[in-house]
């Protein structure tokens, strides 16, 4: 192919990318019609709009005409024209025209470059430059020397240290127990920290041989110096990427992935990953040096074009397949935080990937110079805040999850101290996951210059940003300290080591509702204060909560005199947990008392909450003492000193259980007889006990009264009735009137006659009948008997 065919396949080529890109960017450019492309039209305009304003302005009309005349005369016009200052124009550019100057410029660049590149093989190979073959031969044999001996210790100090992986991979799988990721850590660390010094070794190899073997002793030639650069360079980014992957080390792998698949990807980073670096560090340079810059920039872009086809068929390919097994380990995560972020990977980890290959190949072409080195620096950059980001959780991960531990004796006065700490742990660990990827997320933008960290960092806005943080932060852990000081301090008092410094029902009504007002408070003025320092102003909230609190006031009385009710029942301690009180027409036992309510479970177990607006009167049967009152009706014809006695023994009886004894704290009290009833002579006793046990005390004493009466044949009356048929004067009984309706002799008619002549005899008829209906004495629960004879 000679010079011209060459110059006409340039222009050929030229012309082709032209439209190619003219179409590509049509869309841009008719985006940012309205900014001012053309700086010349832009001129133009500010001309036209001074010369307007100059014909409407009468003096300086005046003055332009002047002006013309002198210089239609050859005399200088009259300075007063040009201290006139024209009018300034505000240049104002769109989002749409920023887009679409920047795609024409890298329109331009791109077409500038590829016709440089090709002008310049073109001279190449048309003989205007010619190449020193003798010197290149025997550059290019040393060269080869230092990449032999360079790859070659590589290769051999590789296989040395390999033992070395292998152990640690061993010990990392040794601990299958909480700390088995911070040994994994330690081993990946130490591994990586020595593959990287192999590097080290094998760099430094190489660079003795050049310096000292080859050539003139003390000078290295250029190119060998960039090979050893890049070397180091590249060779260090396999080194994380092995770190990453350890497709030989299954104890040093970080990413859940089996060996086959990490072999894949490792094999395709590393392959990649070299292509690109060795062509941008070594290859460009060096035809940078050797031929023409021109050249150099065309085999650059090359280069990436290929790179970038080849990453994309590599992504595409296994787009589904990575897609599932990230949707899967977002599934198999516990925390919510992680499913989310998995979950977003997995539906856009593939075009990440091709938007910073193409990134890397649009860097390339717009600036060659130093394409390869800032995007290796923002990789570095952005893998190191990801993998320190990821230890630090993963630190943090295997603190968090071994939780605090108290002492014994700190544990035995605060029982519930250790489960309070260790319930604000997962709140903890959100949190500064949450700082966690905000910081990385701060990394990565910087180190692809998206943000400007350290700038913002000394920045006003930076600086009043982190100081809200900080202060929010210290105002949070201060509340949470004040709350867990004062909750354990409620919860010693509540459950103290000795029986003797047991609390009081009261004591324990009144902390319970204090543990839960000092919550309330301090969320509230926790809330306040955050507000307030993140640049809220609280002021119109307090006046807007004062306004609520009135309007409620008026609008819940019902509310306000539960509270105001329920305060001063506290206060004058009417009510305890645990008491038994009638309360609002409900007895049973309160269980819980809160500021405005009282639930009570009854006896047949029914919760019943009773807002203490309702509670007019309050009955507890819990203060001090209690009485057990009993009233026990006997027969008229009995004796009552000898029922009395009965009584007295029944009460020795009862003294004589050790149970019932501890419950009872006086000797027992008889009343004597109470009433002179229809039916029965009541005689009251009354037993002083425990409050609390009278119930208990009351029913085991009611069961020896009946056992003791019975064996002295006194007799408890009882509801009964007595058919009576009358006298007559002789005593005998009429005969009742009976009718026979039919002689059949059946045994229904039999049983009749018998009852007949039974009749007729002059036989008095009594049936007794118990009576679901007795009569029940209301202070002791017991039933009586009414006899009517």
């Amino acid at each position: 192919m000679n010079y011209l065919q060459l110059q006409q396949l340039h222009k050929a080529l030229t012309a082709f990318l032209v439209f190619i890109l003219s179409t590509l960017f049509v869309a841009s450019t008719a985006m940012a019609a309205e900014a001012p492309g053309n700086p010349d039209a832009a001129e133009g305009n500010t001309s036209y709009s001074y010369l307007a304003d100059i014909l409407e302005d009468e003096v300086a009309r005046e003055q332009l005409i002047d002006d013309l005349r002198a210089l239609a005369t050859g005399e200088s016009p009259a300075v007063a024209a040009a201290d006139t200052p024209a009018p300034q124009v505000e240049e104002r550019t769109s989002p749409a025209g920023r887009i679409a100057e920047t795609s024409r410029e890298f329109a331009e660049s791109f077409v500038s470059e590829l016709s440089n590149g090709v002008a310049a093989l073109a001279a190449l190979f048309s003989g205007d430059q010619s190449l020193n073959m003798d010197d290149a031969l025997s550059a290019t044999i040393n060269l080869l020397v230092v990449v032999a001996v360079t790859v070659g210790l590589f290769l051999l100090l590789r296989l040395l240290v390999r033992p070395f992986f292998a152990s640690a991979s061993r010990w990392a799988l040794q601990d299958t127990g909480r700390s088995a990721m911070l040994r994994k850590l330690v081993a990946v660390v130490g591994s990586a920290i020595l593959d990287v010094g192999v590097i080290l070794l094998a760099f430094l190899g190489g660079y003795v041989v050049a310096l000292f073997a080859l050539g003139t002793p003390g000078e290295m030639d250029a190119r060998q110096s960039l090979f050893l650069n890049a070397f180091l360079l590249i060779e260090v980014f396999k080194a994380i990427i092995r770190a990453l992957f350890a497709s030989r080390d299954d104890g040093l792998r970080m990413l859940p992935l089996s060996a086959e698949q990490a072999a894949y990807w490792n094999a395709w980073l590393a392959r990649l990953s070299g292509f690109i670096g060795y062509g941008i560090l070594f290859i460009v340079p060096m035809v940078n040096a050797s031929v023409s810059p021109a050249v150099g920039r065309l085999v650059a872009l090359v280069v990436m074009l290929l790179a970038f086809l080849y990453a994309l068929a590599i992504i595409l390919q296994n787009k589904a397949s990575v897609s599932q097994q990230i949707e899967l380990r977002a599934t198999q995560s516990e925390l919510a935080f992680n499913r989310l972020l998995l979950g977003m990977l997995a539906k856009s980890w593939y075009v990440v990937a091709i938007v910073y290959f193409a990134a890397l190949a649009l860097v390339t072409v717009v600036r060659p110079e130093d394409a390869l080195p800032f995007m290796l620096a923002a990789s570095l950059q952005t893998l190191l805040a990801i993998g320190i980001g990821m230890f630090l959780s993963v630190v943090l991960s295997q603190l968090i999850s071994r939780g605090f531990h108290v002492p014994e004796e700190t544990r035995a006065r605060f029982p519930m101290l250790e489960n309070r700490l260790n319930s604000f742990l997962p709140t903890i660990m959100k949190v500064a996951r949450l700082i966690i990827l905000f910081v990385v997320a701060g990394f990565v933008a910087d180190a692809w210059g998206l943000f400007n960290l350290a700038q913002w960092i000394a920045s006003e806005t930076g600086v009043r940003t982190l100081g809200t943080v900080v202060s929010v932060s210290f105002i949070v852990i201060m509340a949470m300290l004040v709350w867990i000081g004062l909750a354990s301090w409620i919860e010693q008092r509540l459950n103290p080591q000795g029986e003797a410094n047991g609390p009081s029902a009261r004591e324990k009504t009144l902390l319970t509702i204090f543990r839960n007002a000092v919550a309330i408070t301090i969320i509230v003025m926790t809330l306040m204060i955050v507000l307030a320092e993140i640049g809220i102003n609280i002021g119109p909230l307090i006046a807007g909560a004062g306004v609520l609190g009135l309007a409620i006031g008026f609008g819940a009385q019902k509310l306000v005199q539960d509270i105001i009710t329920g305060v001063f029942i506290q206060l004058e301690n009417a009510i305890n947990s645990g008491d038994v009180v009638t309360a609002g027409g409900v007895t049973g036992t309160a269980e819980k008392l809160s500021i405005r309510s009282l639930g009570i479970r009854d006896l047949s177990g029914t919760y019943h909450l009773i807002p203490f607006s309702s509670v007019d009167t309050v009955a507890n049967y819990m203060r001090e003492f209690a009485y057990h009152v009993g009233e026990y009706g006997v027969a008229y014809r009995e004796d009552i000193d000898e029922v009395i006695v009965k009584l007295r023994e029944a009460f020795d009886e009862l003294m004589a259980d050790p149970d019932h004894k501890a419950n009872i704290i006086a000797e027992l009290e008889v009343h004597g007889v109470t009433a002179l009833a229809d039916s029965a002579v009541n005689i009251r006793v009354r037993i002083k006990t425990l409050p609390g046990a009278q119930w208990g005390v009351g029913r085991a004493y009611n069961r020896l009264v009946k056992y003791r009466l019975d064996a002295a044949g006194i007799e408890i009356p009882f509801p009964h009735m007595t058919m009576y048929f009358g006298q007559d004067k002789e005593g005998k009984a009429p005969p009742a009137p009976v009718i026979i309706e039919s002689a059949a002799a059946t045994p229904a008619a039999q049983i009749e006659d018998k009852k007949v002549a039974a009749t007729r005899t002059g036989t008095k008829k009594t049936t007794k009948t118990t009576k679901k209906g007795a009569k029940t004495n209301a202070k002791t629960g017991d039933d009586y008997d009414d006899d009517d004879d």
